[in-house]
């Protein structure tokens, strides 16, 4: 297969470098040897050095191991940007087991559905009201068997006043301690004596249960394995570093925004910087006027984001205020970057902002934007081991030449093994002869730079999160008022896509606002997930055999609008 993207690599990135048989703990390994005494954790004003991090992970991992993780165990993370994340992250495939990632976006019924549906009994949290009612209230009435607790002043220099804050302001919530549920110190209280379990197979042996939604149905387990995650570190490091213009390793701070149970964070923001022995800068939650102090105070390198947070940088009031030069590498993802942001972030920061494509499917990665060799438009070049091919929308089985457009097709390292407890979906998602089928379509010009153009697949990308109407319309539909409800993506500066439902009334019913449905949805979506718009119609759009018909609403609205749907 051709690869015309190899002649525009950046000098010194081997297309062809072998990334098989590389892991995450082998790299914390290797940074803990060449970095001891280097920070690489800082939050809330507390470091903690390579060194100590390791041991950290080493003591939790004896401390899991006692309450029967290895092999074949799954536990469940629901945590913010916290220390413990990252020091439960590593812990868990230490003693063996493999990590699952809960979002404390998702709603309940989706949070009880990923328990049941990857077996998770063991679950890591923290004591705050927005986390631990949550949790505790399925311990239970779900499988999950024991709860680990933490809490947010624990690993941080946070003043005793703060603390009494949080507790005024009814953000801490009184945990209620016994044998199912164990505080986060307990299981550190030993002398990191855990039981090694060499990899036999890093390809085979799944690290992360990374939960990504569906067309239809409840959201299913990506199995990522120790081989993928490996390689998708070392993909963006190689990419990245000990190049002039970039970041060198054992050099750098990395700003930690992104949500880490996110797969874009959890690979850009956590196996990258300790892949490369740089400094994590650790934050509950984006805050533009935090992130540009941060920037300004400790020369941060690098920031990896989504638009909507670049938007609120460069709009932030106070902007000119902060000195930005400090930055090398701003990546952004989960969502198409306008070309006029892209733009303005440069001429404030010096730096370029570049994006990249990519899915939960493939460790985050899938392509990448060379420095100095930007395409406005363009989400790059095929990662370092990535083949991207083009399949005919029509007949799949056959491939379209460079220029035309087709569904991305992705092979390499870093492609999830395939969907937990789910053969079926897996072999519907990949061709005979191995490359994952994305639902995205785009071309690729002459010189390997990829365009997306379409989405095969009935998803949204809200704020770099993806966003399925058919589970809106599904809540939607509880409304006892409604009879019929499309749910489709409109355009948002700020977030890139959001949801707008157009919702036909039951006879009698009157209409309600906005707010009102927002109110009503509020406990069956996560707040990712909520209805931005709203407009009520007579009749919906139906094909002939009266199916609601999403396409004939959609040339309805561009027909409105004057454009071609």
């Amino acid at each position: 297969m051709q690869t015309p993207w190899t002649r525009s690599y950046p000098a010194g990135v081997r297309w062809d470098t072998d990334l098989t048989g590389l892991n995450v703990l082998e790299m914390l390994d290797d940074s803990v040897r060449r970095w001891p005494d280097r920070s690489a954790v800082d939050f809330m004003g507390r470091k903690i050095s390579y060194r100590e991090l390791s041991d950290l992970i080493a003591r939790m991992a004896a401390g899991l191991q006692g309450m029967g993780v290895g092999p074949g165990v799954h536990v469940g993370l629901y945590l913010p940007n916290v220390p413990q994340y990252v020091i439960s992250f590593f812990a868990i495939l230490r003693a063996g087991g493999t990590v699952v990632n809960y979002s404390p976006l998702d709603a309940g019924n989706v949070l009880a559905h990923k328990i049941e549906d990857s077996r998770t009994d063991i679950l890591i949290t923290l004591d705050l009201n927005s986390l631990y009612p949550t949790m505790a209230g399925l311990l239970g009435k779900s499988r999950l068997k024991t709860l680990v607790v933490g809490s947010l002043g624990e690993f941080g220099a946070m003043p005793e006043q703060t603390q009494a804050q949080l507790w005024q302001q009814g953000q801490v919530g009184s945990v209620q301690y016994g044998d199912r549920c164990i505080p986060f110190a307990e299981l550190l209280d030993n002398a990191g004596q855990y039981q090694a379990h060499p990899l036999r197979d890093p390809a085979q042996t799944v690290a992360v249960l990374q939960y990504t939604g569906g067309t239809t149905g409840l959201p299913k387990g990506a199995m990522l394995t120790h081989a993928n995650l490996g390689a998708a570190a070392a993909q963006v490091m190689l990419t990245n570093v000990d190049n002039e213009e970039l970041m060198h390793v054992g050099k750098e701070s990395i700003l930690v925004v992104l949500p880490l149970f996110h797969v874009y964070a959890m690979v850009c923001c956590l196996l990258f910087p300790v892949a490369c022995g740089a400094e994590m800068r650790l934050h509950v939650r984006f805050d533009a006027e935090t992130v540009l102090r941060e920037i300004d105070d400790h020369g941060v390198g690098c920031f990896p984001g989504v638009p909507t947070m670049f938007t609120a940088l460069i709009s932030h009031p106070r902007v000119q205020d902060y000195n930005l030069r400090s930055l090398k590498v701003c990546a952004s993802g989960g969502a198409p970057l306008p070309v006029e942001l892209m733009q303005q972030f440069k001429a404030l920061t010096g730096c370029q902002l570049t994006e990249g494509w990519g899915m939960t499917e493939t460790c985050t990665g899938g392509t990448f934007t060379p420095a100095g060799r930007l395409k406005p438009g363009s989400c790059g070049l095929p990662q370092i081991g990535v083949t991207i091919k083009f399949l005919d929308t029509e007949d799949p089985t056959r491939s379209v030449p460079p220029g035309e457009n087709g569904e991305l097709a992705i092979s390499g390292p870093n492609i999830m093994r395939g969907y937990w407890n789910k053969p079926e979906s897996t072999r519907e998602s990949f061709t005979e002869d191995g490359f994952f089928r994305t639902g995205d379509v785009g071309y690729m010009d002459e010189d390997g730079f990829i365009y997306i153009v379409d989405r095969t697949k009935d998803m949204l990308l809200c704020g770099g999160f993806n966003v399925y109407p058919r589970v809106i319309e599904e809540a939607i539909y509880a409304n006892p008022a409604v009879e019929e409800v499309m749910v489709l993506g409109i355009d948002d500066p700020y977030r890139g896509q959001s949801p707008k439902a157009y919702i036909k009334l039951r006879p009698g019913y009157p209409q309600f606002s906005l707010d009102e449905l927002k109110a009503f949805l509020r406990d069956r979506l996560g707040k990712h997930e909520m209805v931005q718009a709203l407009e009520f119609r007579a009749e919906l759009p139906k094909t002939a055999v009266g199916k609601l018909s999403k396409k004939m609403l959609k040339d309805e609205l561009a027909a409105q609008a004057g454009v071609s749907a």
